[in-house]
């Protein structure tokens, strides 16, 4: 069997950092892991291709080569992936998909000929069993959740390093909370699952001998979502293989209350963490008890972030408008306190249904639901009718957007987050990559751009006061350069 397993394109939005990317010359932030994954799950016997639309086209070559074509993605890669499953149809192909876009909405897709949703650790060998006695079903489904130690290492061979900024890594699936608005307990459940120290350190490997020297992202939804196994064997696993390979930074995703142990974020410093994304959600604590959010409720926010911001580890923040809770006061109430934290990556959205969770089911009741959600978190629209009405949500998050995201308050706000900073420096030669993009920084944001006031000023405050943190600054500028694009494409 000839296996073409495609990932949709990522259309142009918060994450996909398509506008930094060009600065350092890569198509793609994160290669598709979960297809790497699938791929090892197949039969060694089986011919494989990956083929990521971010990073190159589907041709007619492709189609021709396949038996088969396998697809994952998200809600955001929806139409991407209609696309390609409408061409591999007409092309006479059998289309097999998984991933959160078909697990959570199964019913939109009824023209895929088999569905694996859910875990392909239990429903993949399933449906290959199916197929060898020739009698495969449309939908593979489970309610159980694997085992991680049986989850095999993703095959990186299939895919070349020199198109993404990242490569992706993941420990743990599931998380101890249950977020009104998340889906992610109703994909992987509430129990925190992880793999062994063993597993992470040997898929570590594989990336550092096929020649990676570069950030990895363990993918996680909360990678502290059981921390006494994360600091009792992975971390100290981590931290000695650190030792040798000390270009090797790492970024992941975690609750707030990692603030709250010092060992847990001296451990992840050592380990060589310098950046982690946080679901901050709204500074309004009536919001986050009727979100269920527990525990961001009844805290001192920004005394959290500036805490993981002293520990070297750079904040990276969610935020959310439109709660029934909100009133018209919460977008200057989030401009101040997004400002004030020092949070430079602030990604604000308005809230959304995702199929699958409390908020969906409390919404379709009543009668409240527009439709399916986009999977876009900063393309100005919801599926669901705010309390606030349409027209004030939509309003509020086009000024909060055009604020934090304005130069001034922008360069203002990494200045803040430079202060507090207390850096995690990770001593790694300096890349032909990283040179280039100095460069077309300073034609493109300090002489190009609108923003070159403020380019100039955070460049010189910056190289004689925090000379370490230099590259950070002009890091932070360019991923600046990407938001107000993105903010130019759907608010402006």
């Amino acid at each position: 069997m000839n296996i073409l397993l495609v990932y949709p394109e990522i259309p142009d939005t918060f994450w996909s950092f398509k506008h930094a990317l060009k600065f350092v010359r890569k198509q793609a932030s994160l290669p598709p892991l979960g297809l790497l994954t699938v791929a090892a799950l197949l039969p060694e016997s089986w011919q494989k291709r990956v083929l990521d639309l971010n990073v190159t086209r589907l041709t007619e070559s492709d189609l021709n080569w396949a038996d088969q074509v396998f697809i994952s993605g998200m809600d955001i890669q929806r139409e991407s992936a209609n696309e390609i499953i409408d061409r591999c149809h007409r092309h006479g192909l059998t289309v097999v998909a998984g991933g959160p876009l078909f697990s959570c909405a199964p019913d939109e897709f009824p023209e895929v000929d088999h569905l694996i949703l859910d875990e392909a650790e239990i429903t993949l060998p399933e449906y290959l069993s199916d197929f060898r006695t020739g009698t495969p079903a449309q939908i593979y489904r489970s309610e159980k959740h694997p085992d991680l130690l049986m989850t095999p290492n993703p095959q990186w061979h299939l895919i070349n390093f020199k198109h993404y900024a990242t490569m992706g890594i993941q420990y743990s699936r599931g998380c101890p909370y249950n977020c009104e608005f998340c889906n992610v307990t109703s994909l992987f459940g509430h129990r925190p699952r992880t793999k062994s120290p063993d597993q992470i350190i040997a898929e570590l490997d594989t990336l550092y001998a096929r020649g990676w020297r570069d950030r990895v992202f363990f993918v996680d939804d909360n990678f502290i979502g059981n921390k006494k196994e994360l600091k009792k064997n992975l971390l100290p696993a981590l931290i000695d293989w650190r030792i040798k390979h000390p270009e090797i930074s790492f970024i992941t995703e975690s609750s707030i209350n990692l603030a709250d142990d010092e060992q847990l974020l001296q451990m992840l410093r050592l380990a060589g963490f310098q950046s982690v994304f946080i679901g901050i959600e709204t500074p309004d604590n009536g919001s986050l008890c009727e979100a269920h959010k527990s525990q961001n409720q009844n805290r001192d926010l920004i005394a959290d972030v500036k805490r993981i911001h002293q520990a070297g580890i750079q904040v990276q923040g969610g935020f959310i408008v439109g709660f029934d809770n909100d009133t018209p006061s919460i977008f200057e109430r989030q401009i101040r306190f997004i400002q004030q934290s020092g949070i430079v990556i602030a990604m604000v959205g308005m809230l959304q249904a995702p199929t699958g969770t409390k908020l969906f089911d409390r919404m379709h009741k009543t009668g409240r639901l527009l439709g399916l959600m986009s999977g876009d978190n900063v393309d100005g629209n919801t599926n669901i009718l705010p309390v606030m009405g349409l027209e004030t949500l939509r309003e509020g998050y086009k000024h909060l957007m055009e604020n934090i995201y304005a130069p001034k308050q922008y360069y203002r706000r990494l200045k803040i987050f430079l202060k507090d900073f207390s850096p995690n420096l990770v001593k790694s030669p300096i890349r032909l990559s990283e040179v280039g993009a100095f460069i077309r920084s300073i034609f493109q944001l300090g002489v190009r751009g609108k923003e070159r006031v403020y380019y100039w000023r955070l460049f010189f405050w910056t190289l004689f006061r925090k000379p370490k943190l230099f590259p950070l600054a002009i890091t932070m500028s360019i991923y600046g350069y990407h938001f107000r694009k993105v903010c130019e494409l759907h608010v402006s």
